[in-house]
Parts: C-alpha cells; structure tokens; sequence
C-alpha cells in the first residue's frame, strides 16, 4: 500500500529539493521555512552540502561496478547524496526508516521503475556503509 503525502510536509521531499537547487540550479538563497522538522531538514541539507565531497567518493567507491553516478538523472543523484549523509552522519536512524522514506519521497519525482532501482542502489548503499562503522 502506497503511503500518500503532501509533498509541502513531507521533510525529505524538501531536503531533495533544497539539495537540488543547491547542486544544480546553483540556488544560493537556502533558507528554511517554518516546518515541524526544520532542524532535521536543514541538519541533512546543510551537512549534504558540506560533505559533498566524501559522499561522493563513498558512492563510487561502494557501488563502483553498479553505475556511473555522472550518467544517472540529477534527481536521482540528489536522493543518493542525501541518503547516503543519512547512513553515514546519523546511525540513530535505521537503514530501513531512511530507504522508506527516500523511497516514498522519490514517487514525486520518479517513475516506479526507476524506484525500484533506487531501492535496490539504497539497500545496497546502506547495507555496505553501515557495515564498515559496525
């Protein structure tokens, strides 16, 4: 069953948005609007942006056989950054919860074959950048 949510309230959707924006619409002005979550939103954005560059070299390190991050959709890469700020900067959320949500996030801007790809590149993601802090 499909969870539906308003995209305004959901955070992740915003953290996708704000990230996009930053990476790729060159979107300086970040600020954040009042939101229930705000600390958690501008917490992932801003640490997203900050280690942008290691989360990068964990990604091609980790799934370096599966994909050419350069080649996927910028959306796509978007999620995979943040998520990735999630697995390694915030071990006291599960790797089930941030796939879910990254996932219900994604079905406003992915089609479902590319969430199911997006499914299996977290489980992965997450399982082998847990597994080195464990």
């Amino acid at each position: 069953m499909k969870t539906h949510f308003k995209a305004k309230n959901n955070p992740r959707v915003i953290i996708i948005q704000k990230l996009y924006g930053k990476f790729y619409n060159e979107d300086n002005d970040l600020d954040f609007p009042k939101h229930r979550f705000k600390k958690f939103i501008k917490d992932i954005v801003l640490g997203t942006i900050e280690r942008n560059d290691l989360i990068l070299e964990e990604l091609n390190n980790k799934l370096e056989d599966q994909f050419l991050f350069k080649k996927l959709d910028k959306i796509f890469q978007t999620i995979l950054k943040a998520a990735t700020y999630e697995f390694m900067y915030k071990p006291n959320i599960s790797i089930n919860i941030i796939i879910k949500e990254y996932l219900n996030s994604s079905n406003f801007f992915l089609e479902d074959s590319q969430t199911k790809y997006l499914n299996a590149l977290l489980d992965d993601l997450g399982k082998k950048l847990r597994s080195k802090n464990a």
